[in-house]
């Protein structure tokens, strides 16, 4: 006899109304009934369905869904073959927006939720408003950027201070260590970037390896980051990267 509405609403996870109302559209009628009247769904009811949450995860509204499924051109495999096309590139969007969240999360260590005087009194000529209005626009909803905002939220002006302090220390340590010469996959290089990786982790927000390969890869191909980390000493924003991947390596074995 099919499937029963109940059963159907839990194998797609959802509501016997959202059901109600593609039947009443003519979106999806069930093929059978049962002796009571009640609705029963086919085995190719149950496929259009998937179909219709297909495209409805995709963005498309229920019009065109429906003509996209009526249209007596297109058969199965087409409407697979399309969507697969179109998950492939959302699959795409959506890593380069994880790319780039890490990249906004980043950003927001060089200052947020202070005024702009103490932005720049902290921070000298390095104004962190250029990436704060960047890094909402984009990401304002994520979880990672809500935790960097409830850190960054609890500091006050010293707070900032010591954590600045941290950075030029730490930063005077590396330029020294470029300038003698010591290769990135030495010990003393691998040990400065794990201090950084920890000093991300502990002031602004979770910071696993994969990660910090991540924000490795950030620091030589955004020209920002470059310039920054350059001008502690020349050459040490791909020093620091090839020394992070040295010590995600020495973590992993």
């Amino acid at each position: 006899m099919g499937h029963s509405v109940g059963q159907v609403a839990g194998y797609a996870r959802v509501t016997v109304r959202t059901l109600h109302h593609y039947d009443a559209i003519g979106l999806l009628v069930p093929s059978e009934r049962s002796h009571a009247g009640h609705r029963r769904y086919s085995d190719a009811d149950l496929d259009r369905l998937q179909q219709i949450l297909f495209y409805r995860e995709l963005g498309f509204p229920l019009d065109e869904v429906a003509a996209l499924l009526d249209d007596p051109d297109a058969d199965p495999r087409a409407h697979l073959r399309r969507q697969h096309e179109l998950l492939t590139a959302r699959i795409e969007k959506l890593r380069k927006m994880a790319e780039a969240v890490e990249h906004a999360m980043e950003a927001r260590k060089m200052g947020i939720n202070l005024t702009p005087e103490e932005r720049f009194e902290v921070f000298g000529d390095k104004d962190p408003d250029q990436y704060a209005e960047e890094a909402e626009a984009r990401w304002g909803g994520t979880e990672a950027y809500a935790e960097s905002q409830r850190r960054a939220a609890r500091y006050t002006k010293d707070d900032w201070k010591r954590l600045q302090a941290e950075v030029d220390a730490w930063s005077e340590r590396y330029a020294a260590l470029v300038a003698a010469g010591d290769p990135p996959t030495g010990e003393a290089a691998m040990d400065l970037a794990e201090e950084h990786r920890l000093h991300i982790h502990r002031w602004f927000y979770e910071c696993p390896y994969e990660m910090h390969l991540c924000l490795a890869g950030m620091y030589v191909a955004d020209e920002r980051f470059k310039a920054f980390y350059d001008s502690m000493h020349p050459g040490l924003a791909e020093h620091l990267k090839n020394a992070i991947t040295a010590n995600a390596a020495r973590q992993a074995s």
